[in-house]
């Protein structure tokens, strides 16, 4: 194996490949796309260039620069609910507790149920009739907290992200879990021989292990947090009045609606360019924190 992993010919030739579907898949479509946000196009006419305008024009419309304050109410909630339950159930579950494996797949399960499923699953219970959610309001006498959720513009959003919040919860549960098992037992022995408990165990021993993880975790969130799109749009489509609309909603409307495709490729790369100064904070914050714990 290390004969193999230092000859940097047969290293070139398995990268080669996945290198290849990669520049045609992701790199030739940002390029593209940053090429078509320089126009004015309709998708099938002849098209004009008109440089950064689409950019400047941007800066003015309100629609978008909402759409990005709600990605950052679905990346608070995201960070706030999902991180901190996803972390918790894989250190108890993790604790060798009695019946782990269904355990770990019945918190997994949401993971691999369709998104339309999903969303459809959510309108049941916020439908303000028969939806459970007010139905139980209604059973513990708080009825003056009933409302039609999804179409509420308070609570709309709110509403929106706690679907995909349950749903990508199993998902990052089980990286950490993962993560967590990989640890040698030995470190946890030598620490419960000094008196330490669990809650020390998990907080002193567990996580700083697990950083590298958390990180891959995180990155995770708060990337898809501008990449979210489907469980939205199948909820409110971004209504009312583009109350629970993202940028990703908003390009998709641009282009595939109105045909503007300069203007929406134009949206594609802002919504690019924040993924990676999310990732690049992401890594930054995550290396200091490793760093003071060395």
């Amino acid at each position: 194996m290390n004969k193999m992993m230092s000859n940097k010919k047969a290293i070139a030739i398995f990268i080669l490949p996945t290198f290849l579907i990669f520049s045609m898949v992701i790199l030739v479509t940002i390029v593209s796309s940053g090429v078509i946000s320089l126009l004015d196009w309709n998708g099938m006419g002849e098209a004009k260039f008109v440089g950064i305008k689409n950019y400047q024009a941007l800066l003015h419309d309100k629609v978008f620069r909402s759409a990005i304050g709600n990605s950052f109410v679905f990346l608070a909630c995201t960070l706030i609910l999902q991180l901190p339950t996803a972390v918790i159930l894989a250190v108890l579950i993790a604790d060798c507790v009695r019946g782990e494996k269904l355990y770990r797949t019945i918190y997994f399960i949401p993971v691999i149920i369709m998104t339309s499923v999903t969303g459809q699953l959510w309108m049941k219970l916020y439908d303000p009739l028969i939806g459970l959610v007010n139905q139980f309001l209604g059973a513990v006498h708080l009825e003056q907290l009933q409302r039609n959720w999804l179409f509420d513009k308070k609570t709309v959003m709110i509403a929106a992200t706690l679907p995909s919040v349950w749903q990508w919860m199993g998902y990052h549960m089980l990286i950490v879990y993962s993560a967590i098992k990989s640890l040698p037992k030995e470190i946890y022995e030598s620490a419960q021989i000094d008196g330490a408990g669990r809650f020390r165990l998990a907080w002193n021993i567990t996580m700083p292990n697990i950083m590298p993880m958390l990180k891959v975790s995180v990155t995770f969130m708060v990337v898809g947090s501008m990449k979210a799109f489907d469980l939205i749009y199948i909820l409110t489509e971004g209504g009312p009045v583009h109350a629970s609309e993202v940028p990703t909603i908003t390009m998709y409307k641009t282009i595939f609606s109105k045909y503007h495709y300069g203007p929406g490729s134009a949206m594609a790369m802002v919504i690019v360019g924040i993924c990676l100064f999310y990732a690049l904070v992401v890594n930054r914050l995550f290396k200091k924190a490793e760093e003071r714990l060395e």
